[in-house]
Protein backbone atom coordinates (compact mmCIF):
# COMPACT_ATOMS: atom_id res chain seq x y z
CA UNK A 1 0.00 0.00 0.00
CA UNK A 2 2.60 2.52 1.05
CA UNK A 3 4.81 1.24 -2.43
CA UNK A 4 1.72 2.61 -4.55
CA UNK A 5 1.09 5.91 -2.55
CA UNK A 6 4.33 6.58 -3.09
CA UNK A 7 4.32 5.48 -6.87
CA UNK A 8 1.23 8.20 -7.02
CA UNK A 9 2.95 10.76 -5.38
CA UNK A 10 5.93 10.22 -8.01
CA UNK A 11 3.53 10.54 -10.76
CA UNK A 12 2.57 14.17 -9.36
CA UNK A 13 4.89 16.29 -10.52
CA UNK A 14 4.81 18.28 -13.56
CA UNK A 15 7.76 18.23 -14.88
CA UNK A 16 11.51 18.77 -13.83
CA UNK A 17 11.07 22.25 -12.80
CA UNK A 18 8.08 21.16 -10.57
CA UNK A 19 10.37 18.84 -8.76
CA UNK A 20 13.28 20.92 -8.50
CA UNK A 21 11.27 23.23 -6.69
CA UNK A 22 9.54 20.20 -4.87
CA UNK A 23 13.13 19.73 -3.53
CA UNK A 24 13.89 23.16 -2.74
CA UNK A 25 10.42 24.06 -0.69
CA UNK A 26 11.66 20.66 1.16
CA UNK A 27 14.98 21.53 2.27
CA UNK A 28 14.19 24.79 2.88
CA UNK A 29 16.58 25.90 0.32
CA UNK A 30 17.78 30.18 -0.59
CA UNK A 31 16.55 29.97 -4.09
CA UNK A 32 18.92 32.74 -5.06
CA UNK A 33 21.49 30.39 -3.23
CA UNK A 34 21.44 26.95 -4.72
CA UNK A 35 24.13 24.19 -3.13
CA UNK A 36 23.75 22.26 -6.21
CA UNK A 37 25.50 19.63 -5.30
CA UNK A 38 22.74 18.36 -2.70
CA UNK A 39 19.96 19.33 -5.23
CA UNK A 40 21.36 17.39 -7.76
CA UNK A 41 21.79 14.53 -5.48
CA UNK A 42 18.29 14.21 -4.37
CA UNK A 43 16.91 15.35 -7.81
CA UNK A 44 18.93 12.23 -9.19
CA UNK A 45 17.73 9.90 -6.42
CA UNK A 46 14.03 10.95 -7.14
CA UNK A 47 14.74 10.09 -10.53
CA UNK A 48 16.10 6.24 -9.17
CA UNK A 49 13.16 6.03 -7.79
CA UNK A 50 10.85 6.21 -11.21
CA UNK A 51 13.28 3.36 -12.45
CA UNK A 52 12.33 1.50 -9.39
CA UNK A 53 8.90 1.57 -9.40
CA UNK A 54 8.83 1.42 -13.16
CA UNK A 55 7.44 4.78 -13.91
CA UNK A 56 8.53 5.91 -17.69
CA UNK A 57 10.84 8.90 -16.87
CA UNK A 58 10.15 11.58 -19.61
CA UNK A 59 13.06 13.25 -21.59
CA UNK A 60 12.69 16.38 -19.94
CA UNK A 61 13.74 15.08 -17.13
CA UNK A 62 16.73 13.65 -18.02
CA UNK A 63 17.88 16.66 -19.62
CA UNK A 64 17.06 18.92 -16.41
CA UNK A 65 19.33 15.64 -15.03
CA UNK A 66 22.28 16.43 -17.43
CA UNK A 67 21.79 20.45 -16.95
CA UNK A 68 22.25 19.80 -12.96
CA UNK A 69 25.45 17.70 -13.55
CA UNK A 70 26.55 20.48 -16.11
CA UNK A 71 26.38 22.93 -13.47
CA UNK A 72 27.62 20.79 -10.66
CA UNK A 73 30.93 20.10 -12.74
CA UNK A 74 31.16 23.90 -13.86
CA UNK A 75 31.56 24.98 -10.40
CA UNK A 76 33.48 22.15 -9.29
CA UNK A 77 35.94 22.29 -11.65
CA UNK A 78 36.00 25.83 -13.30
CA UNK A 79 37.13 26.30 -16.71
CA UNK A 80 41.02 26.92 -15.75
CA UNK A 81 41.33 28.95 -19.49
CA UNK A 82 38.50 31.21 -18.62
CA UNK A 83 39.91 32.08 -15.18
CA UNK A 84 43.61 33.16 -16.78
CA UNK A 85 42.15 34.89 -19.28
CA UNK A 86 39.27 36.72 -16.65
CA UNK A 87 41.12 36.64 -13.59
CA UNK A 88 40.72 40.17 -12.85
CA UNK A 89 37.15 39.84 -13.79
CA UNK A 90 34.92 40.06 -10.98
CA UNK A 91 31.39 39.39 -12.61
CA UNK A 92 32.00 35.53 -13.77
CA UNK A 93 28.74 34.34 -14.73
CA UNK A 94 27.06 31.83 -12.18
CA UNK A 95 26.73 28.69 -13.85
CA UNK A 96 23.27 28.75 -11.53
CA UNK A 97 22.19 32.25 -13.10
CA UNK A 98 19.53 30.31 -15.61
CA UNK A 99 18.87 27.55 -13.34
CA UNK A 100 17.56 30.50 -10.63
CA UNK A 101 15.75 32.85 -13.45
CA UNK A 102 14.06 29.83 -14.69
CA UNK A 103 12.81 28.17 -11.60
CA UNK A 104 11.71 31.65 -10.03
CA UNK A 105 9.75 32.30 -13.48
CA UNK A 106 8.27 28.87 -12.76
CA UNK A 107 7.06 29.76 -9.53
CA UNK A 108 5.49 33.00 -9.92
CA UNK A 109 3.27 30.94 -13.14
CA UNK A 110 2.38 28.33 -10.86
CA UNK A 111 0.87 31.49 -8.57
CA UNK A 112 -0.65 32.51 -11.94
CA UNK A 113 -2.54 29.43 -12.38
CA UNK A 114 -3.60 28.40 -8.99
CA UNK A 115 -5.14 31.99 -8.65
CA UNK A 116 -6.30 31.88 -12.28
CA UNK A 117 -7.69 28.05 -11.98
CA UNK A 118 -9.90 29.23 -8.33
CA UNK A 119 -11.24 32.22 -10.27
CA UNK A 120 -12.35 29.39 -12.73
CA UNK A 121 -13.62 27.41 -10.70
CA UNK A 122 -15.73 29.57 -8.54
CA UNK A 123 -17.05 30.97 -11.39
CA UNK A 124 -18.44 27.46 -12.96
CA UNK A 125 -20.61 27.24 -9.39
CA UNK A 126 -21.66 30.00 -9.26
CA UNK A 127 -22.77 29.39 -13.24
CA UNK A 128 -24.31 26.22 -12.24
CA UNK A 129 -25.14 26.67 -9.03
CA UNK A 130 -26.72 29.97 -8.92
CA UNK A 131 -29.46 28.92 -5.82
CA UNK A 132 -26.36 27.76 -3.30
CA UNK A 133 -25.29 30.03 -0.38
CA UNK A 134 -22.36 30.56 -2.12
CA UNK A 135 -19.52 32.38 -0.57
CA UNK A 136 -18.63 35.80 -2.75
CA UNK A 137 -16.02 37.45 -1.32
CA UNK A 138 -13.47 35.49 -3.95
CA UNK A 139 -16.30 35.67 -7.15
CA UNK A 140 -14.56 36.98 -10.27
CA UNK A 141 -16.27 39.71 -11.84
CA UNK A 142 -19.71 38.69 -14.05
CA UNK A 143 -18.77 38.11 -17.29
CA UNK A 144 -14.67 37.73 -16.88
CA UNK A 145 -13.56 35.33 -18.94
CA UNK A 146 -10.39 33.77 -17.48
CA UNK A 147 -9.09 32.41 -20.30
CA UNK A 148 -9.37 35.74 -21.79
CA UNK A 149 -7.64 37.87 -19.34
CA UNK A 150 -4.72 35.08 -19.41
CA UNK A 151 -4.08 35.51 -23.31
CA UNK A 152 -4.11 39.19 -22.83
CA UNK A 153 -1.04 38.85 -20.18
CA UNK A 154 0.26 36.10 -22.63
CA UNK A 155 0.43 39.04 -25.76
CA UNK A 156 1.91 41.89 -23.16
CA UNK A 157 4.59 38.82 -22.30
CA UNK A 158 5.01 38.66 -25.88
CA UNK A 159 5.51 42.56 -27.02
CA UNK A 160 7.33 43.51 -23.79
CA UNK A 161 9.81 41.31 -22.65
CA UNK A 162 13.24 41.70 -24.94
CA UNK A 163 16.38 40.38 -25.13
CA UNK A 164 17.93 41.03 -21.15
CA UNK A 165 21.83 41.72 -21.10
CA UNK A 166 23.60 38.79 -19.79
CA UNK A 167 24.48 39.51 -16.16
CA UNK A 168 26.85 37.69 -13.85
CA UNK A 169 23.99 37.22 -10.88
CA UNK A 170 20.29 36.63 -10.66
CA UNK A 171 19.22 39.54 -8.26
CA UNK A 172 16.47 39.39 -5.82
CA UNK A 173 13.61 40.13 -6.50
CA UNK A 174 12.63 44.08 -5.99
CA UNK A 175 9.01 43.44 -5.58
CA UNK A 176 6.23 41.59 -3.72
CA UNK A 177 2.79 41.29 -4.83
CA UNK A 178 2.25 44.16 -1.91
CA UNK A 179 3.76 46.56 -3.48
CA UNK A 180 2.04 45.89 -6.84
CA UNK A 181 -1.03 46.22 -5.11
CA UNK A 182 -0.29 49.64 -4.01
CA UNK A 183 1.27 51.06 -6.95
CA UNK A 184 -1.45 49.34 -9.13
CA UNK A 185 -4.61 51.24 -7.05
CA UNK A 186 -2.79 54.51 -6.99
CA UNK A 187 -2.51 54.35 -10.64
CA UNK A 188 -5.73 53.72 -11.26
CA UNK A 189 -6.73 56.78 -8.83
CA UNK A 190 -4.39 58.66 -11.49
CA UNK A 191 -6.41 57.61 -14.07
CA UNK A 192 -9.62 58.61 -12.34
CA UNK A 193 -9.87 54.72 -11.67
CA UNK A 194 -10.40 53.59 -14.84
CA UNK A 195 -7.51 52.15 -17.11
CA UNK A 196 -6.65 49.54 -20.18
CA UNK A 197 -5.19 46.55 -19.30
CA UNK A 198 -2.10 46.91 -21.80
CA UNK A 199 -1.39 50.41 -19.90
CA UNK A 200 -0.71 48.83 -16.57
CA UNK A 201 2.21 46.88 -17.88
CA UNK A 202 3.92 50.37 -19.42
CA UNK A 203 3.88 52.20 -16.50
CA UNK A 204 7.48 52.19 -15.50
CA UNK A 205 10.50 54.64 -15.17
CA UNK A 206 12.83 51.43 -15.93
CA UNK A 207 13.34 48.62 -17.90
CA UNK A 208 10.27 45.67 -16.27
CA UNK A 209 11.42 42.19 -16.61
CA UNK A 210 9.36 39.03 -17.04
CA UNK A 211 9.20 38.76 -12.96
CA UNK A 212 7.94 41.89 -12.57
CA UNK A 213 5.10 41.88 -15.30
CA UNK A 214 3.81 38.37 -13.32
CA UNK A 215 4.27 39.97 -10.17
CA UNK A 216 2.26 42.56 -11.47
CA UNK A 217 -0.28 40.34 -12.93
CA UNK A 218 -0.57 38.91 -9.64
CA UNK A 219 -1.45 41.47 -7.48
CA UNK A 220 -4.33 42.54 -10.44
CA UNK A 221 -5.96 38.66 -9.69
CA UNK A 222 -5.47 39.58 -6.20
CA UNK A 223 -7.71 42.65 -6.39
CA UNK A 224 -9.93 41.06 -8.36
CA UNK A 225 -10.42 38.28 -6.29
CA UNK A 226 -11.14 40.45 -3.02
CA UNK A 227 -13.80 42.60 -5.87
CA UNK A 228 -11.43 45.67 -4.84
CA UNK A 229 -11.26 46.03 -9.12
CA UNK A 230 -13.46 44.46 -11.85
CA UNK A 231 -13.03 43.72 -15.12
CA UNK A 232 -14.51 44.55 -18.45
CA UNK A 233 -15.13 44.90 -22.11
CA UNK A 234 -17.06 48.01 -23.91
CA UNK A 235 -17.65 45.34 -26.86
CA UNK A 236 -16.27 41.93 -28.11
CA UNK A 237 -12.49 41.79 -29.14
CA UNK A 238 -12.05 45.17 -27.82
CA UNK A 239 -8.83 46.07 -25.43
CA UNK A 240 -10.33 44.92 -21.86
CA UNK A 241 -10.13 47.77 -18.57
CA UNK A 242 -9.87 47.56 -15.05
CA UNK A 243 -11.56 49.95 -12.91
CA UNK A 244 -11.63 50.62 -9.11
CA UNK A 245 -15.06 49.12 -7.38
CA UNK A 246 -16.65 51.94 -5.32
CA UNK A 247 -18.95 49.47 -3.61
CA UNK A 248 -15.85 47.88 -1.88
CA UNK A 249 -15.56 49.84 1.21
CA UNK A 250 -11.99 49.04 2.67
CA UNK A 251 -9.17 50.75 2.75
CA UNK A 252 -5.82 50.08 0.98
CA UNK A 253 -4.07 49.00 4.03
CA UNK A 254 -6.79 46.25 5.06
CA UNK A 255 -6.07 45.24 1.78
CA UNK A 256 -2.45 44.89 1.83
CA UNK A 257 -3.36 42.65 5.48
CA UNK A 258 -5.63 40.47 3.88
CA UNK A 259 -3.24 39.62 1.11
CA UNK A 260 -0.69 38.95 3.64
CA UNK A 261 -2.54 36.59 5.92
CA UNK A 262 -4.00 34.39 2.77
CA UNK A 263 -0.45 33.98 1.82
Amino acid sequence: MQQEQYKVHLESFEGPLDLLLHLIEKNRIDIYDIPIALLTEQYMDYLAKFKEFNIEVASEFLVMAATLLQIKSKILLPDTKVEEVNEDDTDEVDPRKELVERLLEYRRYKEVSSILGEMADEAGKRFFREASNLPTKHLPPKGLDVKLLWQAFQNVLESQIENEPLIANVAREKYTIEDKIISLLALLKQHGGNICFNTVFQYSEHKISKSELITTFLAMLELIKIKRITVYQTSIFSPIYLKINDEVESSDNDIIVDNTESN
